[in-house]
This record gives C-alpha cells, sequence and structure tokens, in this order.
C-alpha cells in the first residue's frame, strides 16, 4: 500500500516535496491556506544547485527563464547621490551565473508537474498528533469552518516563514524566527523606468535605504524597495506606501525613486513584510518535517530562497527512495546531506544584506569601492569564467 502524505503549502517548497515525494512512491496531498493558486511574483535567481534540482525534479523543461542577454541594450546601472548613473555589477553578475525567473515562472512549473496531485485550497492544519503508525491531523476549511481529521504517514510543513506546521509542533514562531531589523517591498513594476531600456537593472543602495530595480528579458521589470528600521512592529501601522514614502522621503527627487513609488500605488499586489531567518536545531520531529522557509528561511538577501526550496524538496525526495522502509533514516540522512548547505548561506546572507542596503555611510562608500573594483576584475576574464547564462549550461531552459 502507497505511503500517503501532507503537504502544506502550494508553494516552491511544497510542490517541489510533492513531486519528490510521489517520485519516491508516495501519494502526496497539498493543502493550501489561499482560495486558490497564486501567479506572477517578483524577480528570483537561480543558482545552479537550484537548476540542478529542476532538472531532478523532471520540471527543466517547463521553467520559463528570463536573463538579458549582455550586449543587447541589457546593463546594470548604478546611481550615486548626484543622480549620476555608472555602469554597475548586477545581480545576475554573482558567480555561478543565476537564471533570472519570476516566482511565479518557478511555481507555474512545478505545477504542470503537480497532475494527479490533490489539492486542497482554502485548507489549513490546526492540530497534529502522532501516533505508533501514523499521524493525526485535524484539518479546517476556511469557508465553512468545518474540520475534519485524517491520517498520513508523513506531513510535510512547506508554509512558509510564518508556518502554522512548525508552530503546532515545533513550538512559538518567536524561539525559531532571528530579528534582522529590516523591512522589504517586492513588486512587478508596470513599465520600466524612463530613459532606461527595457532589461537594464538600477541599483540605488543608500545608507540604511535602497532601491532596485531588476530587469528582465521579455517581461516588465519587478522592484525592490528595501530599509532597516529598529522598529518593526511601527513599520506595519497605517498605509504601506505612505509608510514607504516617508521612509524614502529625500530619496524621492531621483526619478527612478520617484517612479517605483509611484509605481507601487498602481500595482495589483505587492510583498511588504520583516525580513528575518528561521533557525531549527531539527528540521524534522516523528513524522513531521518541515521544508523551505519553514525550516530555514535564508531570507531575500540571501537570493538562496528558491534554490534551496527546490533543492529541499528534490532531495527528500531522494532520501525517502534510498530509505523506503525507514522514515527515521531518511529524514536524518536528507537533513545531514542538506545542513551545510543551508548553513554555509544562511551565514553569507549579512554580508549580502549589506551589499542590498548599506548600514551606514561607511558601509556604503566600502560597498562602492568593492563593487567597483569587482566589476573591474570581472571585466579582465573571459565571459565563461565571470558567470552568466552561458556559463550555467540550463538545457535549453532560457527561452
Amino acid at each position: 500500500m502507497r505511503k500517503r502524505a501532507l503537504v502544506v503549502g502550494l508553494g516552491i517548497a511544497g510542490m517541489s516535496a510533492a513531486i519528490g515525494l510521489r517520485r519516491a512512491g508516495w501519494t502526496p496531498v497539498i493543502v493550501e491556506r489561499a482560495p486558490e493558486r497564486r501567479t506572477g511574483g517578483y524577480f528570483v535567481g537561480l543558482f545552479p544547485e537550484g537548476v540542478q534540482a529542476a532538472v531532478d525534479l523532471g520540471i527543466a523543461d517547463h521553467l520559463h527563464t528570463r536573463n538579458p542577454e549582455r550586449g543587447a541594450g541589457a546593463n546594470a546601472w548604478s546611481v550615486d547621490r548626484r543622480g549620476r548613473r555608472r555602469p554597475a555589477l548586477g545581480f545576475l553578475d554573482q558567480p555561478g551565473g543565476p537564471a533570472a525567473v519570476l516566482r511565479g515562472d518557478i511555481e507555474a512549473a512545478l505545477w504542470q508537474s503537480t497532475t494527479g496531485v490533490e489539492v486542497r485550497f482554502g485548507t489549513t492544519p490546526v492540530a497534529i498528533t502522532e501516533g505508533p503508525a501514523e499521524a493525526q491531523v485535524l484539518l479546517e476549511e476556511a469557508g465553512t469552518g468545518a474540520q475534519y481529521r485524517e491520517s498520513f504517514d508523513l506531513v510535510v510543513g512547506a508554509d512558509g516563514m510564518r508556518s502554522s506546521v512548525r508552530r503546532i509542533v515545533f513550538g512559538p514562531h518567536e524561539d525559531h524566527l532571528t530579528t534582522w531589523n529590516a523591512m522589504i517591498c517586492a513588486f512587478q513594476l508596470k513599465e520600466q523606468v524612463p530613459s532606461y531600456e527595457a532589461s537594464d537593472s538600477i541599483i540605488i543602495a543608500r545608507a540604511k535605504r535602497a532601491v532596485w530595480v531588476f530587469g528582465l528579458a521579455d517581461h516588465a521589470p519587478t522592484a525592490l524597495l528595501t530599509y532597516r528600521t529598529r522598529d518593526i512592529q511601527e513599520q506595519f501601522d497605517g498605509s504601506r506606501v505612505e509608510r514607504l514614502r516617508a521612509v524614502f522621503s529625500g530619496m524621492d527627487d531621483d526619478p527612478v525613486v520617484r517612479h517605483v513609488l509611484d509605481s507601487l500605488e498602481e500595482a495589483p499586489d505587492h510583498v511588504f513584510d520583516s525580513v528575518h531567518q528561521v533557525r531549527t536545531e531539527r528540521w524534522s520531529a516523528g513524522r513531521v518535517v518541515l521544508v523551505g522557509d519553514a525550516a530555514w528561511c535564508m531570507n531575500l538577501y540571501s537570493g538562496m530562497g528558491a534554490t534551496s526550496s527546490l533543492r529541499g524538496g528534490a532531495a527528500l525526495g531522494a532520501a525517502l527512495r534510498e530509505h523506503p522502509d525507514d522514515l527515521a533514516a531518511a529524514l536524518d540522512a536528507w537533513e545531514a546531506g542538506l545542513r551545510p548547505f543551508i548553513t554555509k548561506h544562511q551565514r553569507t546572507a549579512r554580508l549580502k544584506q549589506q551589499m542590498f542596503v548599506p548600514s551606514s555611510r561607511r558601509a556604503e562608500a566600502l560597498r562602492s569601492v568593492l563593487v567597483g573594483l569587482a566589476r573591474r576584475i570581472r571585466g579582465r576574464r573571459p565571459a565563461t569564467e565571470a558567470g552568466g547564462p552561458q556559463a550555467l549550461a540550463l538545457s535549453g531552459t532560457s527561452r
């Protein structure tokens, strides 16, 4: 008899885990608190480990990537305090040459591969009780409030940074969320900033405040507003747009910042949240396992959120295939193999935060010097050594 798994969350981590489970011979059932599948989303850089996980999950042929071609009008620009633009290194110029995608591109590719998997929308777990041979889950339907119990051989919490599964089984959010004293707002622009080419990326990184525009090959850019603050709770009071206009007051005389703030008011949706990482001593407890942001939340500064979620789901399926009759051994092997990768990138995220949004004027100046030096070094290296999509070997998935 096929083993059944409940996957909580229909995001990248959840669908990756469901596909991995099905490939291991399990029958996954996905529950999602939202009433329907979310589409669209902001810019995501997918690193080689994520691309390999996409191959392992069998979704690479469906994954639409959007890297602008260098030399075809696509550039990254840094704008200084006097409004002068200078050539810069953008997010896609990092070592490893990440693939440019929208979050929705990854989810669309995953969704195509979940055909036949049962998905229940508007459903959340409210209690999880583990027995000797199964986990009993009390589920609630959002529309009616009706509750019912169901048994599973495994429960996968893939329901984000503020995971309900983690809270139920591992304890309060406060026990696991690290404080970064920073906020982010990400959304899609309707159109590029005037006077820039369609695929240009733009970086305005000031002390404690930064605006990023991520250019794409065949789509309007997406924007990121990020800033540092010591009072996280206050940021959620009142209008988000008014809050951001107040935070970026004094920078909005720059046409790029002004365009981004004006575009936010017209955006159909956006992400506005505080920045955290998730730290847990273990990612599993009995028949419950956490995956993706629920387990480790790399955070946006790391740039590894989507990559780690894909890799986590693919690796979970592989571990269950290798240990088909020993769930504990499978989960131990999965965590032992993945934990060093997660720890490494969680640690480097603090440095990357300085590159996204410097902590002071001195850090801002140092960032400028380091980026300029890196750009000169990179300019002396062959393109295939310097990274970029041509070095990534996407197996024909960039289109």
